[in-house]
């Protein structure tokens, strides 16, 4: 059972109506955590202006989603893994890619540095040490690259966090990430 109930177009606060508008134009529906953060107009912008600003990045949305299904894996977020899964294979990355990318695993060799970068990011908290920093140049990042990972990595763990503490109902075709490691 959710903490908050997601909420409707009808039912969101007017700052909140627009953003949930344009997220059903764009979905053809509201997923039930975009639903919940409507209820803080604040909370909905914020997740709607990092992904906005994401789209500006140089990482093309095939690396983000596998960024993002990663970064779910490891912060124990279903929620994230279903429904980057889902956003993933529609941009084209393939379901065993993705099931790869599950695992902290890619294909492509830089996107196993980016990776392994945003892992290192989660599990160090920001304190990625020399040898990690120094494997992601190694293998072709470039500095601003690494700034995108950094942003693709904070702005999945605040919809990582919110579906915690939340406990957001998964409307998404399930994948499973195990038990969460808290």
């Amino acid at each position: 059972m959710p903490r908050i109930t997601p909420i409707t177009k009808d039912k969101a606060p007017q700052a909140s109506q627009p953003m949930l508008a344009g997220i059903e134009k764009q979905l053809g529906r509201v997923p039930n955590l975009l639903g919940t953060l409507a209820v803080a107009p604040a909370g909905l912008a914020t997740y709607l202006k990092l992904g906005e600003a994401l789209g500006h990045a140089s990482l093309d949305a095939k690396v983000r989603e596998q960024l993002a299904v990663a970064i779910a894996k490891e912060s124990g977020c279903e929620y994230c893994a279903s429904a980057h899964t889902a956003i993933g294979k529609m941009h084209g990355v393939d379901g065993a890619e993705l099931a790869k990318n599950l695992e902290g695993k890619a294909s492509d060799p830089k996107v196993q540095a980016a990776i392994d970068f945003a892992l290192a990011i989660v599990a160090e908290r920001g304190w990625v040490n020399e040898a990690q920093y120094a494997a992601a140049k190694n293998a072709g990042l470039n500095d601003a690259e690494l700034i995108e990972i950094l942003a693709i990595t904070v702005t999945n763990l605040f919809t990582n966090y919110a579906n915690h503490l939340f406990q957001t109902v998964n409307d998404f075709p399930r994948v499973e990430v195990g038990a969460a490691t808290h």
